[in-house]
């Protein structure tokens, strides 16, 4: 910062008054992606840095979802050692136990579903379908001609609801959901709230592909050299084996057509309509012993659950 100083201060000297050279700031630590994509602690007094300062990177931008900024937002205070947690070379081991937590989470149904949203304004107005948009575009050239997921999304709620839809000027929130295998963005892009009353499963694999992955491999190419070796670090490994799959309700699927019945307590066949009891005629004299069993069962239990609370 003093040479810094002592330089804007010898080349002042060569400019016409009353123009000078002034010294601004300084980058410590520093970490430069590629042109116009940088991070870095910015410090403009030698006794404590004003801010973590951002340019290019996802933190700063709003076309992602809240994650993929509270990962690399994470990641960067890791590597830059604003933390604190431990000394500055444990810093990158940090920063790759942070994000493999984050995409485990992710993978187990762990993180919230606002921090998925992404939105994106309507700028041009929507039709009712497709036929409707293509029709409208030869009177309209402002609607608009491409399959976009904001789009096909407002497309939808105006057939559910023409008053609440979103219209032009509105920035439409929505979230990926599982859909058929190859089924593109656009075909799986839903209403959060929808989702949320509807217990739709939110499609993990193209979060991961579509809005992490190259964020992170970003960040953390200059650290490994190699940007192969930054996604295997990252995006392979045990915290990427284990992945929520949802319960099928009695209301989707084959469930519309499954009739729930009594299966006996120790064998798990089906109860016949005129048994009344909890075990099966087949059962009825094993009765004792099996109430003893499900009683130890019981007590084991209870004692697990009482150890996990101490």
């Amino acid at each position: 910062m003093a040479l810094g100083k002592e330089a804007a201060d010898y080349v002042s000297t060569f400019f016409q008054k009353p123009i000078k050279l002034k010294f601004e700031k300084i980058y410590h630590p520093y970490l430069l992606m590629n042109k116009k994509r940088y991070a870095g602690m910015y410090w403009t007094n030698p006794i404590k840095p004003d801010k973590m300062d951002a340019k290019g990177i996802e933190t700063v931008r709003r076309d992602n979802c809240g994650l993929v900024q509270n990962i690399v937002q994470g990641a960067l205070d890791r590597l830059l050692c604003i933390t604190k947690e431990k000394d500055d070379d444990d810093s990158q081991n940090l920063a790759v136990e942070f994000c493999k937590g984050m995409i485990s989470d992710l993978l187990q149904n762990r993180i919230d579903l606002s921090l998925l949203v992404i939105t994106k304004g309507l700028s041009k107005k929507v039709g009712d379908g497709d036929q409707d948009q293509e029709d409208d575009t030869r009177k309209n050239p402002v609607t608009y001609n491409a399959n976009l997921p904001h789009v096909k999304l407002a497309e939808k709620m105006k057939k559910r609801d023409a008053a609440s839809a979103p219209t032009v000027g509105d920035r439409v929130a929505y979230v990926v959901v599982k859909g058929a295998k190859g089924s593109k963005t656009y075909e799986k892009s839903e209403d959060p709230i929808y989702v949320l009353e509807h217990n739709i499963p939110i499609d993990f694999n193209y979060y991961i592909e579509n809005q992490i992955k190259l964020p992170l491999i970003r960040i953390f190419e200059p650290i490994f050299k190699d940007a192969n070796k930054a996604e295997l670090a990252l995006f392979s490994g045990d915290h990427t084996r284990t992945i929520y799959q949802p319960k099928v309700g009695a209301s989707s699927g084959l469930g519309k057509f499954a009739v729930v019945k009594e299966a006996c307590m120790s064998c798990k066949n089906v109860l016949k309509p005129n048994e009344t009891d909890v075990v099966c005629d087949i059962c009825l004299p094993k009765k004792k012993g099996i109430f003893i069993e499900r009683k130890i069962e019981l007590n084991q239990a209870e004692k697990l659950y009482g150890d996990l609370w101490v």
